[in-house]
């Protein structure tokens, strides 16, 4: 793997930024010809500096107005299984996070409701119809003041 150049984490921070930036555009961005721009960001995605691209949903204007924190607990036979009840959380499409987690719980949901009655909804009708739930705790986000999907460091 060949280490990462200033140019490389230019192409880095301004696909973040608008992933779907033509080439001539960020070869314009990052002072590379086109082909040496394209065969860069190759380079990254084959490297997986890069591992895809995606839009960023307005969940508000498709009836899911809030975002609720969950933290779960396991049962205690299940949590042997953890990971099999993460993958099971991550097949809901509201959950747009699971994280298994150290502490006190044992994963971490972020979830898109509408209201307190879609939480209510899916609390009843997806998260406490899973097999292994002990317990859960749940807080609604009042503001985000960030959600990234990642970051690029000054220097690697």
């Amino acid at each position: 793997m060949k280490p990462l150049d200033k140019t490389d984490i230019r192409i880095l921070r301004a696909l973040q930024n608008e992933g779907n930036l033509p080439n001539t555009r960020l070869s314009e961005i990052v002072a590379l010809s086109t082909s040496q721009c394209w065969q860069r960001v190759q380079r990254l995605q084959r490297e997986g500096y890069i591992t895809g691209y995606n839009a960023v949903i307005n969940h508000a204007l498709l009836g899911y107005s809030d975002i609720v924190l969950v933290e779960i607990s396991a049962t205690r036979e299940q949590v042997s299984r953890i990971s099999e009840l993460c993958d099971e959380l991550s097949k809901i499409p509201e959950v747009l996070e699971v994280h298994l987690t150290s502490g006190e719980f044992d994963c971490f949901i972020k979830v898109a409701v509408d209201g307190t009655r879609g939480f209510e909804s899916f609390l009843n009708n997806k998260l406490y119809r899973i097999n292994g739930i002990r317990s859960s705790r749940s807080s609604f986000s009042l503001k985000c003041f960030k959600n990234e999907p990642g970051f690029v460091p000054d220097t690697i």
